[in-house]
């Protein structure tokens, strides 16, 4: 069976490749669902395990799910907490542990969580998003070969309970097989190429539409690990969907969509865009720019003082509310006298710059 080219959202299709900001607690930061849609973005990642402790299942099932709930009508995909048990519990043994059960977090002396597969996918299923994922064991980057191994191993048994939990809901609501959200599992194993390959086998047993790249993306020297994720093309089923997790460098995206990515997701546009980073073609316009070129972009910083005259936009290449509408110099006053307005202005740009490029990708 052939790839698909559309990611498929309620009654929507949507070309492949596509890129998904992050809305971790159901927004993205410093802009609103209307701010969004300008930027052409066509779809969201939420985190399950912030919204499962900070909304909870009632508020979730009262609106039908995020989207109702955020007045979004893009997709949206629902992280399944994984990353948290790195975030949390890996880097900072005393905010709770990794068990077989699933993963104890503690908030506080007197309160904790534990957040199993079963919740995870329950959680995600009452969101009504467009993509489940499995929760999975996040392989510390440190790890030696066995710490890798029992965390792949623990991967695939919550996999399974995953996939069980999803199947399970899917006839409790009555959901036919065409209308079921896609389902994921997440490819664990760090550096140690066979317990990747190892991880794909078992997690192709239990069936999925695809597989994440989890884990850290980043080797001993800085540099991305494109080692992993040619593993992932070479050994993963030729129709299943490939989602680069949390990968968000925009030359990155680039080599990992000719390798075969289809999905990414990523804090970088709408974290730098608050930190005075924005992400600007070298190019006259939007026709002119060429992503297969080694510098292809570069980032402008608004607060230097030569531009505090400067009355040219931001970007030639690009179409977005900033570029179309204000100069360097209004930006840059903005960013001096803290104006919210500033960080609004500046993610909008951001997000603007990563559709163009997943535009241009699709048509390489």
């Amino acid at each position: 069976m052939a790839k698909t080219k559309f990611f498929k959202s309620k009654d929507k299709k949507i070309p492949l490749p596509v890129f998904f900001p992050d809305a971790t607690r159901g927004v993205v930061k410093a802009i609103d669902t209307s701010d969004l849609e300008s930027t052409k973005t066509p779809g969201i990642l939420v985190n399950t395990y912030h919204l499962y402790r900070e909304l909870g299942d009632e508020v979730v099932k009262k609106f039908g799910g995020i989207q109702r709930f955020m007045n979004w009508d893009g997709a949206t995909i629902s992280d399944s907490g994984g990353f948290q048990v790195m975030s949390i519990v890996k880097a900072n043994p005393n905010s709770g542990s990794v068990i077989d059960k699933g993963v104890i977090f503690r908030e506080s002396k007197k309160r904790k969580i534990i957040f199993t597969p079963e919740k995870s996918v329950n959680f995600q299923m009452n969101l009504n998003c467009d993509m489940v994922i499995a929760l999975d064991d996040f392989t510390d980057p440190n790890s030696s070969y066995d710490e890798a191994k029992d965390s792949v191993e623990r991967t695939i048994k919550w996999a399974k309970r995953s996939k069980d939990e999803f199947l399970k809901v899917c006839r409790e609501k009555k959901i036919d097989k065409k209308d079921r959200p896609y389902i994921l599992g997440v490819v664990q194993g760090g550096k140690y190429q066979d317990l990747r390959k190892y991880c794909i086998e078992k997690l192709v047993e239990i069936g999925f539409d695809g597989f994440g790249y989890g884990g850290w993306p980043i080797n001993k020297q800085g540099n991305f690990d494109y080692e992993t994720a040619e593993t992932m093309v070479k050994y993963s089923p030729k129709n299943y969907l490939l989602y680069g997790l949390g990968i968000g460098k925009p030359e990155e995206i680039v080599k990992c969509v000719k390798l075969g990515f289809d999905i990414f997701d990523c804090v970088l546009p709408t974290r730098d865009a608050r930190h005075k980073r924005l992400y600007v073609y070298n190019a006259d316009s939007i026709n002119d720019i060429d992503i297969n070129s080694p510098d292809f972009y570069s980032f402008y910083v608004p607060d230097k003082e030569k531009y505090y005259k400067d009355d040219s936009s931001v970007s030639k290449a690009c179409d977005c509310l900033l570029c179309r509408k204000y100069s360097k110099a209004y930006l840059a006053h903005l960013f001096r006298i803290k104006d919210f307005t500033a960080l609004r202005l500046a993610t909008i740009h951001n997000l603007r710059f990563y559709s163009i490029l997943m535009e241009k990708l699709r048509r390489k």
